[in-house]
């Protein structure tokens, strides 16, 4: 090709040669004033890195972590009346209840005699029992024996402080059990000071191995727990633009008409009927003092007031049930309508129940319409009702709860018929009648066919505790 024809050529696509000259020579002026990076490179690289070396494109990278932990939960069991205990059996146990770890249920076993009948009930044996359904759970556990003398000095068995060669102890199916057969010689047992006033604390904590996939931690942004009710709580207590005050004994307290009725009905329905502007006073008569602080607390701060005499037993003070702090406020969350207030006392009542105190806990339950502790009194009592119906409490629901014996009546029933599913070796009613009265038909059979007089009756008579024959059932053979 002639210089003429690529001259003309280069002209017909609209670039002449001067031209290009131009471009080359501005091109080399801006390398020297601008950065490396100019227009045409910036874009270059763009697409350079987009693109591996096969030409594919690329995407970010995205990443996953494995998380192998323990969820741990912890239990503790009194036996009380060890000595009473002994002599059960070798390989018989007495079982905490049951309690929730890692989505499964677990229970301590103490044998008193030993488990082993080659030792001759020379050891107590102790073991943590998986007494749900599941296959080849795999947990650590520590076994504690508290020294009760106050020197700390426990007997401790435990996977939580050590590397275990073999990983974590694998439990194959319900009933799979992990402990010691030879837990402590039962004659240096009896003159330690692990027991103490007939009784021994066994702690125990399971920890249950989970795996998960977890991409949530990697970039995460932590949120506080809510402060709502300390706020609130800081209202109460520095009485700001407080609008009504409570004369308690008088003892007064300052509080919020607006916070009250939004937190009770009862507040809410009394204040409505007030025309009366500015703080007023409003006594309270029926209340002391204590408590009603402990009502506005629950109010403010949606908790429970932090007093040891909250949660102190009966069992362990001289006042009856009903005078307790706990059943005292459950009475004030029943005048003013606060349920979750209701259900925080329950729990805390319920913690009580014992064979002497369940009959005067069912009667407050059933008085303030507690239902969940009502129904755990009334299955406690059916579960255990030979023994309950020789207690003071028993006497006065008798006395002064007669609607009641119905109720406990059917539940009895449904715990013989729950035994019975289930296989049991001793039902709820066996323990009232060895089978038959004097006509030969069983004491439930007698309750159903005379319906509601008969009822009465087997309430009266099984609180003496005698059958038909004069005799007590538990003495029958």
């Amino acid at each position: 090709m002639t210089f003429c024809q690529k001259e003309k050529d280069e002209s017909e696509n609209g670039i002449s040669r001067n031209e290009k000259r131009k471009k080359i020579a501005c091109k080399k002026i801006l390398s020297i004033i601008l950065p490396p990076f100019h227009f045409h490179d910036l874009h270059f690289y763009k697409f350079q890195n987009m693109y591996s070396s096969n030409n594919s494109l690329l995407v970010s990278p995205t990443s996953s972590r494995s998380v192998t932990e323990t969820v741990n939960g912890s239990h503790n069991f009194v036996i009380k009346g060890y000595s009473l205990a002994k002599g059960i059996g070798v390989g018989k146990h007495i079982a905490s209840e049951n309690f929730t770890v890692g989505g499964y249920q677990w229970a301590i076993y103490f044998y008193p005699d030993g488990k082993n009948p080659e030792d001759n009930s020379l050891y107590v044996s102790v073991f943590i029992a998986l007494a749900s359904d599941g296959t080849d759970v795999r947990a650590l556990f520590e076994l504690t024996l508290v020294d009760q003398s106050g020197q700390g000095k426990h007997k401790v068995h435990s996977h939580f402080d050590r590397s275990l060669e073999s990983g974590p102890y694998s439990l194959k199916y319900r009933g799979s059990m992990w402990g010691y057969k030879r837990f402590f010689k039962r004659a240096m047992l009896e003159t330690s000071n692990f027991l103490k006033d007939d009784c021994l604390k066994i702690n125990c904590t399971v920890g249950v191995v989970v795996s998960a996939i977890d991409c949530s931690k990697i970039n995460t942004i932590q949120i506080p727990e809510t402060d709502i009710g300390v706020q609130f709580g800081m209202l109460l207590d520095n009485e700001e633009c407080s609008d009504v005050t409570f004369n308690v004994s008088g003892e007064k307290f300052h509080a919020h008409k607006l916070v009250l009725a939004a937190r009770s009905n009862v507040f809410e329905t009394e204040f409505s009927k007030e025309v009366e502007e500015g703080n007023q006073e409003i006594v309270i008569t029926d209340m002391e003092p204590k408590i009603f602080k402990a009502l506005l607390h629950f109010i403010y701060r949606d908790t429970l007031v932090e007093d040891d005499e909250f949660f102190m037993s009966s069992s362990h003070s001289m006042l009856s049930v009903s005078d307790t702090f706990a059943a005292k406020l459950l009475a004030a969350a029943e005048k003013y309508d606060l349920p979750r207030l209701r259900l925080l006392c329950e729990s805390v009542l319920c913690k009580d129940i014992s064979v002497d105190s369940v009959g005067n806990i069912l009667a407050l339950a059933d008085l303030y319409h507690a239902t969940d502790l009502k129904s755990v009194c009334l299955n406690f009592a059916a579960e255990n009702l030979v023994a309950v119906m020789q207690s003071d409490g028993f006497e006065y629901l008798k006395e002064n709860c007669p609607l009641l014996q119905s109720e406990l009546l059917k539940t009895v029933a449904g715990c013989e018929e729950e035994f019975s599913v289930e296989g049991k070796s001793r039902s709820v009613w066996a323990q009232l009648s060895d089978g038959g009265d004097t006509n030969d038909r069983s004491v439930r059979q007698q309750t159903w066919e005379n319906g509601r007089e008969g009822s009465q009756s087997l309430w009266v008579d099984l609180s003496d505790g005698v059958n038909a024959n004069g005799r007590n059932p538990r003495q029958e053979t």
